[in-house]
This record gives structure tokens, C-alpha cells and sequence, in this order.
């Protein structure tokens, strides 16, 4: 498949146009303009891009690329590093962030309601990325859940508030949405889950009665890349792999 047409594709597919950003979507690093093999991963580090290599990919699918905003611009060390192993390779690197949040079906967020049987109903948060839904079974409290998403994420989160409320209703943002738990307190939910936590957090758990999982950045993102390799494979009939790499985050 063309380069240019599979870049086409997937910024139509994820709706990059409609979402604000940290960061550009859709391709970063051009690479050879034909591309018959990809590689997605959670983030381009340095360990995936020489995964790519000795793979004999030819463009890398990330959901953490490159160019934050307010990063420093200079190519230097890791980021030279990095840069350089993709250019001396010709590997293309395309990065999609908050578009592989929000995507209905191959969304991070979507994927995590798939593993953990959430019923999807509605959408909060800045830009409307976070999810609201119900669990797989009622009756079940916060620390019921964080139990089973350790048997199913393989990593045991942190719960901090009232473990032992009853869940009707679940909300949750993956990655660095800890920022959405108010919203999510006032549009009635029982529990909040994230990936990350920050200090601020454990107070308005403990303060509002609202329970919160960090289930971790890195173990809650990397459903949505895995899909990403799954629709390349399935529907573009492009020889895709999805390589997670280790990360206790």
C-alpha cells in the first residue's frame, strides 16, 4: 500500500481533522513510500523502532510519536537517536494520540470497555474522549472491579476512596485522564477509572465518596494500537504485528 494513501486513510478513519492536540497526528517521520509490512506499539522508543528494524517494517503505528508541544525541538541525544535509527532505515513513522482515545471501535477507551465487558453510554471530557457506561454485572463494588482488572490488564492498580461502594455506573479516560474526575463525579458516577494518578486525586476520592483506579498509563493504552494492527491486518489486508513492549507505567 502506498505511504501516502494508507496516511490518507487512517487520518479519514480516526477523524485526526476534528480533534484538538498536544501533538500532530497522523504521519511524523516519512519513511519509503510503499509500505507492506507495519509494526504498532504503544510508544516510539528506541527498542520499537529497532523491533521495526530486524522486523523488515516499513512504517511504525504509535499511539506516543513525537513533537509535544512545548517539548524541546533540538535533535539531540535520545531524540537523535531515534530519528536517525528511522531515516538511516527508511521507516515511516505515524503517531496517533488523542485520535486513538476517542475512536468508537478501536479506540483506547473502546478497548478497555471490550476487556473489562463495560457498557459503553456516553461520552464526557474535553472533547467528549472519556467514557461513561455501566460494568459487566451489578452489584459489583470498586474493589471488585480493581480485581478484575488486574486478572485482566496483568497489573494490579491502584484504588484509593471507598473501595467498598457498589458500581452502577463507571467512567473512565486511559492514559493521563486523571484531570476529568470532577466531570466525571458530577455526571453521577460511581467510579472513575484512569491510568494515571496524581496527588490532587486521592484527596477528591477520599472528599467526594467517588472511588478512582489508576490501572496505569502504559497497561491501559495498549489495547488501541493492538486494534490498530487488527484493522490493518483484517480490513487493509496490510501484513501488520503489534509488539508491547514492557512498562511498569
Amino acid at each position: 500500500m502506498r505511504l501516502a494513501a494508507l496516511c490518507r486513510h487512517l487520518d479519514e478513519l480516526l477523524e485526526v481533522a476534528r480533534l484538538r492536540d498536544y501533538c500532530p497526528n497522523g504521519l511524523q517521520v516519512e519513511g519509503r513510500p510503499e509500505v507492506r509490512r507495519a509494526l504498532c506499539g504503544v510508544t516510539a522508543s528506541q527498542a520499537l523502532i529497532e523491533a521495526a528494524v530486524a522486523g523488515g517494517h516499513d512504517a511504525l503505528l504509535v499511539h506516543h510519536g513525537y513533537f509535544w508541544k512545548g517539548e524541546d525541538g533540538r535533535i539531540t541525544g535520545i531524540r537523535r537517536r531515534r530519528l536517525g535509527t528511522l531515516l538511516a532505515n527508511d521507516i515511516s513513522l505515524l503517531a496517533y494520540h488523542l485520535p486513538l482515545d476517542a475512536h468508537p471501535r478501536l479506540g483506547n477507551n473502546a478497548q478497555l470497555a471490550r476487556i473489562m465487558a463495560w457498557r459503553g453510554e456516553a461520552r464526557f471530557g474535553d472533547q467528549d474522549i472519556g467514557w461513561i457506561g455501566r460494568p459487566e454485572e451489578s452489584g459489583l463494588s470498586a474493589r471488585d472491579i480493581a480485581a478484575r482488572i488486574t486478572a485482566r490488564l496483568g497489573r494490579e492498580p491502584l484504588l484509593v476512596g471507598d473501595g467498598e461502594r457498589a458500581v452502577a455506573r463507571v467512567a473512565w479516560c486511559t492514559g493521563g485522564g486523571q484531570g476529568w474526575f470532577e466531570q466525571a463525579i458530577a455526571a453521577g458516577c460511581d467510579l472513575y477509572v484512569s491510568g494515571e494518578i496524581s496527588e490532587p486525586t486521592t484527596h477528591l476520592a477520599r472528599e467526594s465518596g467517588v472511588p478512582y483506579i489508576a490501572a496505569g498509563h502504559h497497561a491501559t493504552e495498549r489495547y488501541g494500537p493492538w486494534a490498530l494492527a487488527r484493522y490493518l491486518s483484517d480490513e487493509l489486508k496490510l501484513e501488520a504485528d503489534f509488539l508491547d513492549l514492557p512498562n511498569p507505567a
